[in-house]
């Protein structure tokens, strides 16, 4: 059966599956924030660095939700916006992808785009582990400006409409990247206050005033508009963390944040 194996196991979360259960267990032990959100913005790095910032991301949707999951990543090699149909392969087992929906998205499939990104796949053991009944559709955004994710959150609208399903969106970005910590926080915070309101436009202006590296800008943008049209008033920010709270290396420092879309 076609999959889309494992890219970065072993480097970017543990490849053997006693120790990412374990692993993963640590990070969701914490109570949840008591929210149910329509969609999240985790990061990508690796587990070591933002695994708990992504697991309260992952906190704030019930863990018995079996819907499908629209995770949305940055392309970091610049490939054209393009979605997945194969499951998953995660050492937790397979994640199932919703071929209905995927097809409903009208999006490129693209599977050889998808091989070695890991924006995407990083969420991937996180939602088998948490949401084992959950399905994918997986979209690798390559266009991020504001025009391009209102289109893309309006193909997410009509693939819902479309197919009935109880989705949520996952935004999946990283924040500032390699500048000094004081530098990150000050940058990053700045950009996701304008989310509070879902005003997505300041958010652009925000990150282009600065120069804020924040890698998934584009999926950010996409979840906050859909989310709106959905219901959502708000984004709130559940936790920031740098790569410097685990290295203690202020100087050169990438951001991590867990927002949920309410």
């Amino acid at each position: 059966m076609d999959m889309r194996p494992c890219s970065v196991a072993g480097m970017f979360y543990p490849a053997e599956p006693r120790h990412l259960e374990q692993l993963l267990e640590t990070f969701f032990q914490k109570r949840g924030p008591g929210l149910d959100a329509r969609g999240i913005v985790s990061p990508h790095a690796g587990y070591i660095y933002s695994g708990e910032t992504a697991a309260c991301a992952f906190s704030t949707i019930p863990p018995d939700f079996d819907g499908t999951f629209v995770v949305i990543g940055p392309s970091h090699r610049g490939y054209m916006t393009c979605a997945s149909a194969v499951p998953w392969e995660t050492p937790l087992g397979l994640v199932d992808v919703d071929t209905a929906f995927v097809e409903a998205l009208g999006i490129e499939i693209d599977e050889i785009s998808h091989r070695n990104e890991h924006s995407v796949e990083v969420q991937m053991p996180i939602i088998k582990y948490r949401f084992p009944r959950a399905r994918v559709a997986p979209v690798l955004m390559g266009d991020q400006r504001s025009e391009a994710a209102a289109a893309l959150a309006e193909k997410v609208l009509r693939a819902i409409e479309r197919t009935g399903r109880d989705v949520r969106i996952v935004a999946s970005s990283d924040f500032s990247h390699y500048v000094p910590d004081a530098t990150a926080r000050q940058h990053d915070l700045y950009a996701i206050e304008a989310l509070r309101t879902l005003d997505v436009p300041e958010f652009y202006r925000r990150l282009q005033e600065t120069g804020a590296t924040a890698c998934g800008y584009g999926p950010i943008a996409t979840t906050c508009i859909a989310c709106r049209s959905l219901g959502a008033t708000r984004a709130e920010l559940l936790r920031y963390t740098t790569s410097g709270d685990v290295t203690e290396d202020l100087d050169q420092v990438v951001g991590y944040a867990a927002i949920a879309v309410v």
